[in-house]
C-alpha cells in the first residue's frame, strides 16, 4: 500500500458550508475487533496536536476538499492523523455545526465510520501524535469535544442495536 508521506496544507482546495460560512471538516471513528478473540471493538483515538495528552483524546478528521469524496476525506485524515488505512463502513455518524476553539467561526462536522485494515509504522504526523486504541465508553469519557461524543456515542449506539459494523480483516503488517 502506497500512502503518501506528507499531509496536505493549506485551504486552497477547501469547502465550505453554505449554512454557516465556516469550513466544512469530516472526521472518522476507526475502529477493529481486539485482538483478544473476544469479539468486542476498540476504537482509535489520538492525541491532540496543539495539547498532548493534556487535551484529552479526538478522532481524527480535518477539511474536506473539493477534489475528494467524503469517504476519500475520512480515509486521508485517518492516514495522515492516525496512521491507519481503513473502509468507510457505513452511513455517517451525523452532522454537527460546532464553534472552532481557533478561529472566530462555525465549522460543519461529519463524521463516519472507518473499519480498520491496516496500522502504518509511519505516518505524517506520528511526531505530533499519539494513537491508542481504546472501548468507545473510555474514549466518550476523555474527550473534551461535545460533537465527537455524540459521534462516539452514536458508533456505540449502533453496536449496541446490532448493527455491528461490518467486520474488520485481519490487520495487515505495516505497509510503509
Amino acid at each position: 500500500m502506497a500512502a503518501a508521506m506528507v499531509a496536505r496544507q493549506g485551504r486552497e482546495l477547501q469547502r465550505y458550508s453554505a449554512s454557516t460560512g465556516g469550513r466544512v471538516v469530516v472526521g472518522c471513528v476507526p475502529y477493529r475487533a481486539r485482538r483478544d478473540g473476544s469479539g468486542e471493538v476498540e476504537v482509535l483515538v489520538i492525541s491532540s496536536q496543539k495539547k498532548g495528552a493534556a487535551g484529552g483524546v479526538l478522532i481524527p478528521k480535518g477539511g474536506w476538499e473539493l477534489d475528494e469524496s467524503m469517504d476519500e476525506a475520512a480515509r486521508r485524515e485517518a492516514m495522515e492523523e492516525a496512521g491507519v488505512a481503513g473502509e468507510v463502513a457505513g452511513p455517517a455518524l451525523g452532522r454537527w455545526c460546532y464553534r472552532s476553539r481557533s478561529y472566530d467561526a462555525t465549522y460543519e462536522g461529519i463524521v463516519l465510520p472507518l473499519r480498520v485494515t491496516a496500522e502504518l509504522e509511519r505516518w505524517p504526523e506520528m511526531g505530533a501524535r499519539r494513537r491508542e486504541w481504546v472501548t468507545a465508553a473510555e474514549a466518550i469519557e476523555r474527550c473534551p469535544h461535545w460533537w465527537m461524543r455524540e459521534a462516539l456515542q452514536r458508533f456505540a449506539d449502533r453496536l449496541a442495536a446490532d448493527q455491528p459494523p461490518a467486520p474488520a480483516p485481519a490487520l495487515l503488517g505495516s505497509a510503509l
